[in-house]
């Protein structure tokens, strides 16, 4: 019989891996390695990640529960695909929470909280060189997070954090081949040098300027579909 304490610890680590195969999920959705519309089984997804069917499973209900994907009776789960007008939205969303949110942190971030927030972006710019999307997504929405955080409203960063759940980034191989991902992720150091000096109307430009390269991912892929 197992005791209490290692009960504990069992559950922990049971919920841990399936808060990273939800993480994992997640990275794979955004950056359409998991395509709209497709059904994906459970058996398949855990064989790919490496571990048994029970936390792939309860980290897509907890996908289902965000609305980024639906059951579908004895196959799996089905992808839900967003519209361009839901997806403009919510960049639209996210310009009106994180830009005043990240103008105000301007001259605002101790040594420390800078030097955790470079490392993360400099992780970020290494995922793109290398071309590792999935990685490039997760480490991009921990990074904007993290930063969203210092700001003290936990409500604004899970909302936040929704948001770029429900996001689509499609062609990021692609764009990661040509370097325009690099390009991207080098952004994030030019916003934390004008945090850090508290350039304030610099790190609105540029905190902007990033989401509306987001955007600019979604209109290529419009035109590629038109």
């Amino acid at each position: 019989m197992t005791s209490g304490v290692e009960g504990i610890a069992e559950i922990g680590d049971r919920v841990s891996l399936r808060e990273r195969v939800a993480e994992s999920l997640r990275a794979a959705l955004v950056s359409g390695r998991m395509a709209p519309g497709t059904t994906y089984s459970i058996p398949a997804l855990a064989e790919q990640f490496g571990v048994s069917a029970t936390p792939v499973r309860e980290a897509m209900l907890d996908l289902v529960n965000e609305g980024i994907v639906a059951p579908v009776p004895n196959k799996g789960f089905r992808v839900v695909e967003l519209s361009d007008e839901e997806l403009d939205q919510v960049t639209e969303l996210r310009r009106l929470l994180e830009v005043p949110t990240v103008r105000a942190l301007a001259g605002q971030l101790d040594v420390s909280t800078l030097k955790a927030l470079r490392k993360r972006a400099e992780e970020i710019g290494r995922h793109a060189r290398a071309g590792d999307v999935v990685a490039y997504v997760e480490a991009d929405r921990d990074l904007h997070l993290a930063l969203l955080s210092v700001a003290g409203n936990q409500r604004l960063v899970e909302l936040v954090g929704r948001l770029r759940d429900q996001s689509r980034l499609y062609g990021l191989e692609q764009l990661a081949a040509d370097g325009v991902l690099a390009e991207s992720a080098d952004e994030h150091l030019d916003l934390l040098d004008a945090l850090e000096r508290g350039d304030a109307e610099a790190a609105e430009r540029f905190i902007s300027h990033h989401l509306d390269h987001v955007r600019g991912i979604w209109a290529q892929r419009r035109e590629s579909r038109a």
